[in-house]
């Protein structure tokens, strides 16, 4: 899709190379841009569960591709023996990173071309891998569209962990709002929190925006409560990885104690997110699925070595950010509060 002249550039992260798949080391920068080479499934496996590749959408696609390695992989083998060994390969790739709703919809996409059985596997799980990554793209520049022509001209903006093209393609979700309201010169100010304890912020979303030529202010997680609470900002727009029907949202851990002080200091949160990431069937109770990651990512993101022998870390890495705290929700349908008439549509259910 083209790049409107009122947005600014963007860098990528995925890039499908007909026998592999490269992805940008999202642990690299930005001190280094380094590209992993995926040419298995299994390798991207690893690749998302290590967050070289991260972002809901983003993970979505880099699975489909996947599959399409994995098929290209397995040829040699017997028909059924090859189906096999597919349908264990996908449930690999399902539970690589469960909180991330686009990864079970790529995987469910391209197990129903398996369960179709085509004549041509490999060209026709192709097909679906690239065009999943097309409605990604094109939900990606809708949801920019949609998000900043909500935003007043002048309005200040507060975002979290780093949603934009290094996480997706095309402009990004809540950072595609961000890039196409500065376009449109409706921003007074950006901001965004470092993001603990990896730095999306810090490192990617800094770097993304600073590539666009967007100012940026960047803040440690409490210094950004303390500025909500004080009325700073107008908007906090975040991503999410997984909606449920009533508009109950699973997103980076800090998004909720984010969005009560943006709402005690006068400020509205939008939610923005493609209609893949919404879950029909979570309840949007606490019981959601939240992934737990070990504790010594917090220690040794300090450069302070191995951590203490008897020290318990706890290093949840979502939290849920109930219907009510949220203002808006975008996606690539349009956008509603949750609840509104159109509610239904907007979130494509």
């Amino acid at each position: 899709m083209p790049n409107p002249s009122s947005c600014p550039p963007y860098p990528e992260a995925l890039v499908w190379a007909s026998d592999r798949l490269r992805l940008l080391d999202q642990r690299r920068p930005p001190a280094e841009g380094v590209w992993i080479e995926c040419r298995s499934l299994d390798d991207v496996v690893a690749a998302i569960r290590s967050l070289v590749v991260r972002g809901a959408p983003l993970i979505g696609v880099a699975a489909a591709y996947a599959v399409v390695l994995e098929e290209v992989r397995l040829r040699p083998a017997a028909s059924e023996e090859k189906r096999r060994r597919l349908e264990e390969a996908l449930d690999r790739l399902a539970a690589a990173r469960p909180t991330a709703v686009n990864l079970a919809y790529a995987v469910g996409r391209m197990r129903r071309v398996l369960a179709d059985d085509p004549p041509e596997l490999g060209t026709a799980l192709l097909a679906e891998a690239c065009s999943i990554a097309r409605e990604e793209e094109e939900s990606s520049w809708a949801m920019g569209r949609e998000g900043a022509r909500r935003l007043e001209p002048g309005v200040r903006v507060l975002t979290h962990c780093n949603t934009g093209s290094l996480a997706t393609l095309g402009p990004g979700t809540a950072l595609g709002v961000v890039r196409c309201a500065w376009g449109e010169k409706r921003l007074a100010e950006v901001s965004c929190t470092e993001t603990r304890p990896w730095g999306q912020g810090l490192r990617l979303t800094t770097y993304e925006l600073l590539y666009s030529g967007v100012p940026v202010t960047l803040l440690t997680e409490s210094a950004a409560g303390a500025r909500l609470l004080d009325g700073a900002y107008d908007w906090l727009v975040v991503g999410a990885d997984r909606i449920s029907p009533r508009g109950d949202v699973l997103n980076k851990i800090g998004t909720h104690m984010l969005a009560r002080l943006a709402r005690l200091g006068g400020a509205r949160v939008m939610v923005v997110a493609p209609t893949s990431t919404v879950d029909p069937a979570w309840n949007g109770r606490a019981e959601g699925r939240i992934e737990e990651r070990p504790g010594d990512e917090v220690w040794r993101s300090l450069g302070a070595g191995d951590p203490p022998p008897g020290l318990r870390i706890a290093n949840p890495v979502f939290d849920r950010t109930p219907a009510e705290a949220v203002d808006l929700i975008v996606t690539e349908r349009g956008s509603a509060r949750p609840g509104d008439k159109d509610w239904a549509r907007i979130l494509g259910l």
